[in-house]
């Protein structure tokens, strides 16, 4: 993954150094609404691309084309995943029980490379893109207890913020949105594209999942009987104590992912005359 990605950086950086020169005759600005659905790969989904229950996800950017190859987008995406392991197929999943809910939102700054030269309102009317970024995130991960749903990382439920363990991890993170899309024009000012786009995540905690069960004696001193039960929804027979038992896998970090489907608007000026397409 690591060389991959680092492939892929030198890749934007060596076309950005070759299209820098010119860039001020092929400006241009789009406003860009986004819907579709995220979903995400953790301890509750492992493998699975769209292996989540399908949510509407929506965003909102602006583009501002420094020339017909590159291009500079800041955005704000709205995510809501939810994932239960009694749709596994897997026997200790089932048996775990777990599930959540996140709502979360994400604000990005991100490079885009067309393939091919690109503008709204010109000849150059299709090209599928690259994108590399960085953004921050903000996530609100809630479990269902008995058909309602509640917060999970007040509830520690594995033991955070408790004497002897690690502190409540952090609601707010980095990432670095990274994928690939499709342009096109669609008439004049108006053009369409489709994107998917990979979140790698530095937390393990996108779905409340990482560790090791605690005491469920302790947490509910610590914590409250809602949080036990939230902690450990297992189906094994009542009065069995799990604590230290596996709950996830804290070597391996959760990602996210968004497929968006996007309407494009040119709104710097009006555009080209057909003569003077370019």
């Amino acid at each position: 993954m690591n060389n991959r990605l680092l492939l892929f950086v030198l890749f934007l950086i060596g076309n950005f150094s070759a299209a820098a020169q010119g860039l001020s005759k092929e400006k241009s600005k789009e406003l860009s609404i986004s819907a579709g659905t995220a979903y995400y790969i953790g301890e509750i989904n492992p493998a699975k691309h769209f292996g989540t229950k399908e949510k509407l996800a929506l965003g909102i950017a602006i583009r501002n084309n420094l020339n017909k190859r590159w291009s500079i987008r800041t955005g704000l995406n709205y995510g809501n995943i939810e994932a239960f392991d009694s749709d596994s197929k897997d026997a200790w999943q089932q048996n775990r029980n777990l599930n959540f809910r996140n709502r979360f939102f994400e604000g990005s700054i991100i490079a885009e490379l067309n393939f091919f030269n690109y503008q709204l309102n010109s000849k150059h009317n299709i090209s599928p893109y690259l994108f590399l970024g960085a953004a921050v995130f903000r996530m609100n991960p809630e479990g269902n207890y008995n058909g309602y749903w509640h917060p999970l990382q007040p509830a520690g439920t594995e033991g955070q913020g408790m004497a002897g363990k690690d502190a409540l991890y952090k609601t707010t993170g980095f990432t670095m949105p990274m994928g690939a899309g499709l342009k096109c024009n669609i008439k004049g000012l108006l053009g369409f594209s489709l994107e998917w786009g990979m979140r790698k995540l530095y937390t393990d905690y996108f779905d409340d999942i990482s560790g090791t069960y605690v005491n469920p004696t302790m947490l509910a001193a610590a914590r409250g009987q809602l949080a036990t039960n939230l902690a450990d929804q297992s189906l094994l027979p009542e009065n069995v104590n799990n604590a230290a038992m596996q709950r996830g896998d804290p070597g391996r970090k959760d990602l996210y992912f968004f497929c968006m489907a996007s309407l494009n608007f040119r709104i710097d000026k009006k555009g080209n005359s057909c003569a003077t397409w370019q």
